[in-house]
């Protein structure tokens, strides 16, 4: 079903709506939530979640983008799962990417007059002048939180290639960055 139908099956309150969503998108939303938890019964509550909280939003909002909107949802619920679950103990592996990622995205504490929203803005500017191949290398490790190993078997090339293009990507990122006066 296409996502102006289910949309307009939230807004007329149909529970259909949560169905057709969980059809459409179940299977991406899972693998999104568990490539955080790293646990399937974590990773269903996440999507579950996200369907509850898109019930609940949807109206007031419209979504765009329906896939963005609710894979947002489902990554935070899974994010917030993985805090509650690890408590003091962070995941090595969602502190390693926060810490990849740190050198690059300026500290929100030091840019309070610079929204998210414009950070988002200029971030997807950013993607757009990376090739096809390396925006998906970077938002496979960075939003879907693969590791360079499923990402390497995903697409056939090493691991160190991986590394490479990682590295490469996040330096153009701050140059990009401090191009749009955007202190990192």
């Amino acid at each position: 079903m296409e996502d102006s139908k289910i949309i307009e099956l939230f807004f007329a309150r149909n529970e259909d709506a949560i169905r057709q969503t969980d059809s459409t998108y179940g299977r991406r939303l899972f693998h999104l939530a568990d490539g955080i938890v790293r646990n399937a019964q974590d990773a269903e509550e996440s999507v579950s979640d996200t369907y509850m909280k898109a019930w609940v939003t949807i109206p007031p909002h419209k979504p765009q983008y329906f896939f963005a909107y609710i894979a947002r949802i489902c990554r935070h619920f899974a994010l917030d799962k993985l805090d509650w679950n690890n408590a003091a103990k962070r995941k090595a592996e969602v502190v390693s990417l926060t810490q990849e990622m740190e050198l690059c995205v300026p500290d929100p504490q030091r840019e309070r007059e610079m929204s998210g929203r414009e950070l988002g803005m200029v971030l997807d500017s950013f993607l757009r002048t990376l090739t096809p191949e390396n925006r998906v290398v970077f938002m496979r490790r960075y939003w879907y939180a693969d590791s360079i190993g499923e990402i390497a078997a995903r697409y056939g090339i090493g691991e160190s290639a991986v590394q490479m293009r990682l590295n490469r990507t996040r330096a153009k990122l701050c140059t990009y960055l401090e191009k749009e006066g955007i202190r990192v």
